[in-house]
């Protein structure tokens, strides 16, 4: 088998209401509906990097210990949005904590040079909003 690139990657929803107003009004990413229910796009640009994230590392990278807080649904999947800078990171968080999203981790520099924050979108995804130079 020879993947050529993810063709699509998205939440499964029990809340269309709740997963709407956080990926679409949230997020601002704009979804046509082409079937009743089913939302998506095609113009949101494409995976830069795809990677199976153990559960110790994702909790380490969020709350600085390899322990899940029990209080919190354990994400089954992750997503990670890159924006134009560190400073856009930051606005971000500021948006996201504005429109009632709680952050799991605001905005912060990494020690290999990403600048991330997370939060749990209604579903449970692990969703960073970050900016990776070498990306850009």
């Amino acid at each position: 088998m020879d993947i050529s690139f993810v063709a699509g990657f998205g939440p499964i929803t029990r809340d269309a209401d709740a997963a709407v107003g956080f990926w679409s009004g949230a997020l601002g990413i704009q979804l046509d509906e082409p079937a009743p229910g089913y939302l998506h796009t095609e113009s949101l640009p494409g995976v830069k990097a795809f990677a199976l994230w153990p559960l110790a590392q994702a909790a380490e990278a969020t709350f600085g210990s390899p322990e899940w807080p029990a209080h919190l649904p354990v994400p089954q999947t992750w997503i990670e949005f890159d924006v134009a800078s560190p400073q856009a990171v930051a606005e971000a968080v500021a948006e996201l904590v504005a429109a009632g999203h709680e952050m799991l981790r605001d905005a912060h520099d990494e020690p290999w040079g990403q600048t991330t924050s997370r939060l749990l979108s209604p579903e449970g995804m692990l969703v960073g909003v970050s900016h990776t130079p070498w990306m850009h």
